[in-house]
């Protein structure tokens, strides 16, 4: 039977014999019945290996911290950088505004200095006023070929301050550019007397 007792019909005996080899089997079995009531689990990957569920779970949680770091940061790119920058210095400004006073006089310092900024149409220092920050901003300019034109060259590089402009190869470049030449004419010249007679 599925006790582990025989069935059918049997002497009391055997019966008892049973029952006594049943309960010393549960004896010799009880401790391992302790020792698993308090046993934790043990997880296995697919090959048969413990798994450590606490590191798992950091790593998992790790994981998602930086994927979460990476979409916040892929959000803040979206919006555009310049714009939230923009946007924040437009927050600061108008904060800087509200703590002034509303009635402003002649002596405000921003005041006056916002005003000389603004550029107005019509006014005649506008244009020396650029010319000037113009020429306070700029880098000093490298110096520019001012002569005739200068020969051509396969790379239409113009003279400038690295390069005088003087031609000083074997003549390779001008026989090339004459062949290309010759050779635009005799197909133009061709196609001319193919569809002269049309």
């Amino acid at each position: 039977m599925s006790s582990g007792v025989r069935a059918g019909l049997v002497s009391a005996d055997v019966l008892r014999k049973e029952q006594q080899e049943l309960q010393k089997h549960d004896k010799s079995l009880k401790h391992l019945e302790e020792e698993s009531r308090n046993a934790k689990t043990v997880f296995r990957d697919k090959s048969g290996r413990k798994r450590n569920l606490a590191q798992e779970q950091l790593e998992q949680r790790l994981k998602a911290e930086a994927e979460s770091k990476r979409e916040e940061q892929y959000a803040k790119w979206g919006k555009g950088l310049a714009q939230e920058r923009q946007q924040q210095q437009n927050v600061e400004d108008a904060i800087k505004e509200m703590q002034k006073p509303l009635a402003r006089y002649i002596d405000d310092q921003d005041l006056d200095r916002m005003l000389r900024e603004q550029e107005r149409e019509g006014d005649p220092m506008a244009a020396l006023i650029k010319k000037r920050k113009a020429k306070e901003n700029k880098e000093k300019e490298k110096p520019r070929y001012k002569g005739p034109a200068p020969p051509l060259n396969r790379f239409n590089i113009w003279p400038g301050h690295r390069w005088d402009g003087v031609d000083r190869s074997n003549g390779f470049e001008q026989q090339r550019f004459a062949r290309i030449a010759n050779k635009k004419a005799v197909q133009e010249l061709a196609y001319k007397w193919s569809v002269e007679d049309m």
